[in-house]
């Protein structure tokens, strides 16, 4: 049976090794864990499955701005890390449904992703551009930068450039450009 539940400290090792595992490198790993220490309104879930952690995902705030003004705060999806051995199971929609319901909860008005666009509008994502939303980084292929809107009222009227937290910069940059021409929903 696997539960998702809030990360707590012990599993802050078996999380990066998920992280590390999932992605074949220690970039997502070291995010979540600079995240972990700077930022804490992030929220970070992990899925665990006979006292193991099989996933993690990770919700970090996302600013957007206009005309060098904050519009409007929201959260970032990722990254979302299954362990190799347990992708294609469901582990993953798990978490970003278990994510978003908590988002939701707490008020959020939005969700952005990057990632696969085959995998994400099954929760509701669709492409930000429609929305007047483009990421902080050039290169980001339309297709991958989604939004879920939570709150159609404060998302009314709001086009802007999504700023990522520092973390991200610019490690993940140079990350995203490399993985998103080869996306795999394997890691789902």
């Amino acid at each position: 049976m696997i539960t998702v539940r809030v990360e707590r400290p012990a599993d802050l090792v078996a999380v990066r090794e998920v992280n590390d595992r999932a992605f074949g490198r220690g970039v997502e790993g070291a995010v979540v864990d600079e995240l972990r220490e700077t930022c804490p309104t992030s929220l970070s879930l992990v899925a665990e499955e006979g006292g193991q952690i099989v996933g993690h995902a990770l919700f970090s705030p996302i600013r957007i701005e206009c005309n060098g003004s904050v519009v409007l705060e929201g959260m970032g999806l990722g990254p979302l890390a299954v362990a190799p051995e347990r992708q294609r199971c469901g582990i993953g929609s798990m978490l970003v449904r278990a994510g978003l319901n908590t988002v939701r909860d707490r008020g959020c008005p939005f969700v952005l992703v990057i990632g696969h666009p085959a995998y994400y509008p099954k929760f509701g994502f669709t492409p930000a551009s429609a929305r007047g939303l483009v990421p902080q980084w050039e290169g980001i292929p339309d297709e991958a930068f989604m939004v879920l809107v939570l709150d159609e009222r404060a998302m009314a009227g709001v086009p802007g450039v999504a700023s990522y937290r520092s973390e991200f910069d610019p490690v993940s940059r140079r990350r995203l450009l490399r993985r998103l021409p080869r996306f795999s929903a394997a890691r789902f």
